[in-house]
């Protein structure tokens, strides 16, 4: 069976694992990222692809990184939490480890992963979106990786849908993220905590007494309780996703809408309000088919499999 290593880098850590062509890693490896160090990132990705390489027979290497990759997919433009600035990522790691490396975003690599081994299988148009902190996403279409003319599609927390809204940290204001995101979540549970305290026992409790205490997991842990304030939380962030997902729909048509992130861990809590919120919203709702919309199955790990899967078939 072919083997490939898929190698996930992200602000902390860089896990690399030998991935087979079922999407199965059969071994991972852990480094801290010097995210700081250009160079030095270079380095501990190619110790750690060597130290698998030296018990696994690999044809290739994928690399999925948050940031910009450029259409050659050799190279990242830009990483906003490394060093990396148009670093040749792929020449450095193949010159230290003799094996092909492919390139591609963390987000398209999880979408391509879910699209063909995850819960999108089945589809040919499917949209990813990562809802963790920001929102981040991935396109594809006919079957195929859809990056755009400079390789940069596929960032849908950043369209904006108030216009002169909420300051994002792109520097606009208004970005859907802003609204349907982890850290929205966040920010009306604690602005709620504020404002009625009283009517917001639990999640004080939860969050040591005070509103700036408040995290996701709490939010999450008070509404699967049944709490009130927590539940109309994630009801409030269901419906701005769900009214994101009918814009994107008018404009892609997918299939299939994959919801992977942390905040997709909440379930049913956050898919039943997105889903009503999609159907209400929908263009023409009456008269065409209204896509799926489920979880991703494959985790944490889905943009490791995807890089991989992405570098065995090059």
């Amino acid at each position: 069976m072919s083997l490939a290593v898929g190698v996930d880098v992200g602000g902390t850590k860089i896990a690399a694992g030998v991935v087979d062509e079922k999407g199965n890693i059969i071994e991972m490896v852990k480094r801290p990222t010097p995210a700081a160090n250009a160079s030095g990132t270079i380095e501990v990705i190619s110790e750690a692809v060597n130290e698998l390489l030296s018990r696994h027979e690999v044809e290739a290497v994928g690399i999925g990184a948050a940031g910009f990759v450029e259409e050659s997919r050799s190279s990242v433009l830009f990483a906003p939490n490394l060093a990396w600035r148009n670093e040749p990522v792929a020449r450095q790691v193949e010159d230290r480890t003799g094996r092909p490396v492919f390139v591609e975003n963390d987000a398209d690599a999880a979408a391509w992963a879910e699209t063909k081994l995850g819960a999108g299988r089945g589809h040919e148009h499917v949209v990813m979106i990562t809802i963790g902190t920001g929102i981040g996403g991935g396109l594809v279409l006919n079957g195929e990786l859809y990056r755009g003319r400079w390789g940069m599609a596929g960032e849908p927390g950043h369209y904006r849908v108030v216009p002169d809204g909420r300051l994002c940290g792109c520097g606009n204001r208004g970005c859907w993220e802003q609204y349907a995101s982890g850290s929205a979540l966040v920010a009306e549970a604690r602005e709620f905590a504020r404002r009625s305290p009283g009517a917001a026992v639990r999640l004080l409790q939860l969050g040591g007494g005070t509103p700036e205490g408040i995290t996701g997991p709490e939010v999450t842990t008070a509404a699967s309780e049944g709490d009130a304030a927590a539940l109309r939380c994630f009801d409030i962030i269901g419906r701005w996703l769900g009214e994101g997902l009918a814009d994107l729909a008018a404009i892609l048509d997918p299939g299939c809408f994959v919801l992977g992130g942390g905040v997709s861990e909440a379930g049913d809590l956050l898919l039943d309000q997105t889903r009503a919120a999609f159907d209400a919203g929908l263009t023409g709702r009456q008269y065409r088919p209204h896509a799926s919309i489920v979880l991703a199955e494959l985790g944490p790990q889905a943009g490791l499999i995807g890089a991989a899967d992405l570098a065995r078939h090059r």
